[in-house]
């Protein structure tokens, strides 16, 4: 392997040594096994390319100063999958054999974990799809569960450093198979469109509003939103919106340190009155927002007036990367510490 240049890492896919999976046939998932094959041999009449049965996750794998690695709340993610099975008829996928998988493929990956202090990690991938061949509209039969592994460096090129995001109303965010919250027919891909427009315009995503009535915030495009006004965390409630773990999370340390927190409806003209607001994940954890343009209405929020993240955000950016790498104790059981 050549040297990997761990500081310079893009936020995409690098091929690692295995891939581990686990097949659903004849009523019972088998034991994760290891593979080097990259490509899965798929039939053309598969349910996960005609009726949309896939669901994936993804979580982060963090090498602390004491070399030791932590994958972060991989418990939820497995929760989360049930979800999506449940969801689209999909067989439940046991949280036993996700956790056995995921652990295995990022032990047998070990050597692409990033060192610490690089500022990258290690990305899991667990993908579920139905996998039997039919023409009529019914769950799958089979499914195959993988997890793939690949060393990254932050989803958003600027840091920590606020950027702006645009409202496009033209466009409507479709709910991501596979990330818990359902809504048939709809995935990532059909938010490519108003994200390749925005990015094109200089926006480093698209933050929806609701689909009915265009009044309320969702999420931006491939994270949650939150603002922080009057020592409060405010984050949408929404059927619509993915429930992200990094969220989940946030919210907990929010109210560690003392905030309010607060999930509810969130008007757009409330951004005009947000001290901070960013973008939630997995792949960024927070991307502060520098402001809102909403392009048809010819509007703009300014939300950080010296162009820097606000302190809230900086410390609950700090507090959680600190939990991930092991540089803070992790009183929620979240980090699961590989042996």
């Amino acid at each position: 392997m050549n040297a990997i240049d761990w500081s310079n890492l893009s936020f995409g896919y690098m091929k690692t040594d295995y891939n581990v999976r686990s097949y659903y046939k004849d009523g019972k998932w088998s034991a994760p096994a290891e593979t080097t094959s990259e490509n899965i041999d798929i039939h053309m009449a598969a349910t996960c390319l005609h009726y949309g049965q896939e669901a994936f996750e993804g979580l982060k794998a963090f090498k602390g100063k004491d070399g030791k690695i932590r994958i972060f709340r991989m418990r939820e993610n497995a929760l989360r999958m049930i979800s999506s099975c449940h969801g689209i008829m999909m067989e439940e996928l046991p949280v036993e054999v996700f956790e056995e998988a995921v652990v295995k493929a990022v032990k047998l990956n070990e050597r692409f974990v990033p060192p610490h202090g690089s500022g990258a990690s290690l990305y899991i991938r667990p993908l579920l799809i139905g996998m039997s061949a039919q023409v009529g509209v019914k769950p799958a039969s089979e499914y195959l569960f993988l997890v793939f592994v690949t060393p990254v460096g932050p989803y958003f090129k600027e840091g920590f450093k606020p950027t702006p995001v645009a409202i496009l109303r033209g466009y409507d965010r479709a709910a991501p198979l596979g990330t818990g919250t359902i809504k048939v027919g709809g995935n990532y891909a059909a938010s490519l469109t108003a994200g390749n427009k925005a990015h094109g315009m200089g926006y480093s995503a698209v933050l929806y509003l609701d689909a009915r009535e265009k009044k309320y915030l969702d999420e931006c495009g491939p994270a949650n939103f939150f603002g922080v006004k009057n020592n409060t965390y405010i984050t949408p409630l929404s059927s619509s919106i993915l429930p992200s773990i990094t969220n989940k999370s946030l919210m907990q340390l929010a109210e560690d340190i003392g905030l309010k927190v607060e999930r509810r409806p969130i008007p757009e003209e409330e951004l005009a009155t947000f001290e901070e607001a960013g973008q939630v994940g997995t792949a960024a954890v927070i991307s502060p927002i520098l402001r809102v343009d909403d392009i048809d209405e010819n509007k703009s929020y300014i939300i950080s007036k010296d162009g820097n993240a606000g302190p809230v955000s900086s410390k609950l950016y700090n507090k959680l990367r600190a939990i991930q790498l092991g540089d803070e104790p992790d009183t929620h059981n979240w980090v699961t510490i590989l042996e």
